[in-house]
Parts: structure tokens; C-alpha cells; sequence
């Protein structure tokens, strides 16, 4: 396939987890427009990847891995972002009652 098309659909996905994330009020699904925002970078740098492997074939070996480790890279940085997330998401909702950001005010005091 094309590169243009790893690009349309990356950029359609990174729209999508924007508009998610100023949009909603849910906290749990603020953090899964934020996911979809890193996988759509993560199919980007694969894509690119991919066409610099293609690009350079005769070079190395391993040409076109780069990419993949900084997928792997980011999928790490991910899933510690989410373990941290869910956490302050249940502290909220035992002290609130509600995953509503808004309600994030409220703990202040």
C-alpha cells in the first residue's frame, strides 16, 4: 500500500482521539481517546518505517526496525500512563461517586 494511506488514516484516528478528549466529560473514555491518539502516531512511525526499510533495502539487515522500537518505546510509556490513570480514575470515583472530570474540583478541598 501507499504511504498516503497509513497518513489519511493516521490523521483520521488522531482527529478522532482530539475531538474525544475535548469533547467528553467520562474520564475513562478521555483516556481512551488519548490511547487512540498514541496508537495513530505509533501506525506512523510503522509506516514510516516501513518505507525507509523499503527505501534502503540494500543497506542492512535490519533496516526498517527502528520504527518497531519506538513503538515498543511508546506502547511502554503507554501502558504506565494508563496503570497511573485508572488509578487516580478510581480514587476519583470512590471519593466522588462519578468518573466526571468536572468533578475534579471537588478535591481540592
Amino acid at each position: 500500500m501507499d504511504i498516503k494511506y497509513y497518513i489519511f488514516l493516521s490523521i483520521a484516528l488522531f482527529v478522532i482521539g482530539i475531538v474525544g478528549v475535548l469533547t467528553r466529560r467520562n474520564a475513562i473514555i478521555i483516556f481512551m481517546c488519548i490511547e487512540l491518539m498514541l496508537n495513530s502516531v505509533n501506525l506512523l512511525l510503522v509506516a514510516f518505517s516501513k518505507m525507509h526499510h523499503l527505501a534502503n533495502a540494500a543497506t542492512s539487515a535490519t533496516a526498517g526496525s527502528e520504527g518497531q522500537l519506538f513503538v515498543f518505546f511508546i506502547m511502554v510509556v503507554a501502558a504506565a500512563e494508563v496503570s497511573v490513570g485508572l488509578a487516580i480514575i478510581v480514587m476519583l470515583f470512590r471519593n466522588t461517586h462519578s468518573v466526571d472530570v468536572n468533578f475534579l474540583n471537588r478535591l481540592k478541598h
